[in-house]
């Protein structure tokens, strides 16, 4: 495929063509992903939760997703890669910096903050080095203790002003992109009305430039689903425990693998 760029997104979003976005955490994945046409993939501290057992994305550290992240490039046949600043790797404006070039050099195109006005300035110190940033607002997961949970957020008029506000900052001082989590759809097609850079939604509504998915929540086979998600394997996987019984069966009574198999 054609690599896609940050300006490829812009311009899909200026013609009203909606792009699609999922996660990948291994080059295999990356490969498939790209093969069918999705135009950006995320490295995210979903990881924590999906793939290492956590009950939240706060453990995951630079090391997992600078890792994974090069597994990712590997597969990549020209897809946006986007990497995730894990929690506390940005607290400083050096730590960003640092850990920022970090990330880009394991292959990210993109890295992505989680915060609101607070991040307004790392925002412009990595948009004036050339580094693109999308910024997370809504339910911003490494926040999950001061939420008190996974909630959604924005449905307070005054929280939904300040959302809109900080948006605008955001887009004001370099962001190259926005994602939006669980956030009433009426305030998402406000926002993304609103910016001239693409908004990404997940769990806000249909109406946002590009649509985000936990690959493991789209497979159905995510530890918690979220309500928003629709398991596209649903029928598949409503039988696969079977099979696996199915093969271990076999594989006791060693009836696999078949003679024409083996060397």
């Amino acid at each position: 495929m054609t690599p896609v760029t940050v300006h490829t997104l812009q311009e899909m979003k200026q013609k009203g063509e909606k792009f699609v976005c999922i996660t990948a955490y291994d080059a295999l994945f990356a490969k498939l992903f790209c093969e069918v046409g999705i135009e950006v993939i995320l490295v995210g501290d979903s990881l924590g939760m999906v793939l290492q057992g956590h009950d939240s994305t706060i453990p995951v550290t630079m090391e997992d997703i600078i890792y994974h992240m090069q597994c990712v490039k590997r597969g990549n046949q020209g897809a946006l890669l986007i990497a995730d600043f894990p929690f506390m790797s940005y607290s400083s404006q050096s730590q960003t910096l640092e850990n920022a070039a970090r990330l880009m050099r394991a292959g990210a195109h993109v890295v992505k903050l989680e915060g609101g006005a607070w991040i307004a300035e790392s925002t412009r110190l990595l948009s004036q080095r050339g580094i693109p940033v999308c910024a997370h607002m809504g339910l911003t997961p490494q926040s999950v203790n001061r939420l008190g949970g996974f909630r959604v957020q924005g449905r307070d008029p005054q929280q939904a002003n300040t959302i809109i506000e900080e948006a605008l900052m955001l887009e004001e001082y370099g962001a190259s992109m926005l994602l939006l989590e669980c956030i009433p759809a009426k305030l998402a097609l406000t926002i993304s009305e609103k910016l001239s850079i693409p908004v990404i939604g997940i769990g806000a509504g249909k109406d946002v430039d590009g649509q985000i998915m936990v690959m493991h929540d789209v497979l159905g086979i995510s530890p918690v689903t979220p309500k928003f998600v629709k398991n596209f394997l649903a029928d598949i996987y409503r039988r696969h425990p079977w099979r696996y019984k199915v093969v271990y069966r076999r594989c006791q009574r060693r009836q696999l693998p078949k003679s024409r198999t083996v060397l």
